[in-house]
């Protein structure tokens, strides 16, 4: 999942191995709330269109926190 800061002080959030999977938030933690709830939607609407879910491609991550 990727986490960003908007413009407006809020937060986005999506995850590039299931496009259309979004999530927007006025704080970090809103924003993670908002995008669990997201991704099980989401993989409940491909299971009932009978659609494979996707294997992840990510192999690491690191969090830099320039504050």
């Amino acid at each position: 999942m990727l986490v960003e800061r908007t413009e407006d002080g809020g937060y986005g959030a999506w995850i590039p191995d299931l496009p259309g999977c979004v999530a927007l938030g006025s704080t970090y933690d809103e924003v993670i709330a908002e995008m669990v709830e997201a991704v099980r939607l989401h993989l409940d609407g491909l299971r009932a269109d009978g659609l494979p879910i996707p294997a992840p491609t990510t192999i690491a991550s690191t969090a830099i926190d320039a504050a």
